[in-house]
């Protein structure tokens, strides 16, 4: 679950968002490791079994299992569920955390549900028989973060959990708020929101405003997936605070 992207140095951490895998992060391993040793990780759930219960504290004390031997404090970079995990790791753990990266996600969601999101990937034309078929179907950045999340076998790809899992995981967001662990981070934080991102209006800007290091940046233009949508601005945002919060 846990691998060793290479480099040297402060341990940086990428976990990905709901339906993908340690994969999604390869167009960022190269520049990443300029700054330390890389990690990336699965989450529990994406190829591998998911918890009984899926809520979130489920999957992060699995993430904090799976990290273990990461001894150092690390840098942790998400997206989406990546990130909302990396500030609950943080704030349940903050001697092993050194700085955050959160990509387009928000801490209340109440009210909503994932029922028609997960009635239509019911309806996916699964296996998709080549890579093609998935960049057709989904366009070139979505069908690009798939192809590097859904498992291939003989017959094609095909998705790498169950959308119960899946959907167990987004349906909980739409029953609580995450607030309270979000006050309880102490580390500086990038808090990258996409224009067209999925958080509800005005709640990144808020995060910002109530973390006493926290920097909010708006994305002009980009979807849910800046650091595919938008490599280069994604890049530029993250070197410029990684060489800040890195300074000996």
């Amino acid at each position: 679950m846990l691998h060793d992207e290479g480099g040297a140095g402060v341990p940086i951490l990428l976990l990905h968002g709901l339906m993908g895998s340690a994969r999604t992060w390869s167009a960022q391993l190269d520049w990443l490791r300029g700054f330390g040793h890389v990690y990336t990780f699965d989450a529990a759930g994406h190829g591998r079994p998911a918890p009984v219960e899926p809520t979130t504290e489920a999957f992060v004390a699995d993430l904090s299992a799976g990290i273990a031997t990461i001894t150092e404090p690390m840098v942790v970079i998400g997206h989406s569920m990546g990130a909302l995990h990396g500030w609950m790791f943080a704030a349940t753990r903050p001697e092993r955390v050194r700085a955050l990266v959160v990509e387009d996600i928000a801490p209340d969601f109440t009210g909503r549900t994932a029922a028609d999101w997960a009635a239509m990937i019911e309806l996916w034309p699964q296996p998709f028989p080549d890579a093609e078929a998935v960049l057709e179907y989904f366009g070139p950045v979505v069908g690009r973060y798939f192809l590097n999340s859904l498992r291939y076998e003989v017959d094609g790809y095909r998705l790498h959990g169950s959308v119960a899992t899946f959907r167990g995981i987004s349906e909980e967001w739409g029953l609580r708020d995450f607030w309270q662990q979000w006050r309880a981070v102490r580390v500086p934080v990038l808090l990258l929101e996409a224009e067209h991102g999925i958080t509800p209006p005005g709640q990144m800007r808020q995060m910002a405003a109530t973390h006493p290091d926290a920097e909010h940046v708006l994305v002009p233009g980009a979807g849910h997936l800046v650091h595919d949508e938008m490599p280069e601005r994604y890049r530029t945002e993250v070197e410029r605070f990684l060489r800040r919060v890195l300074v000996d």
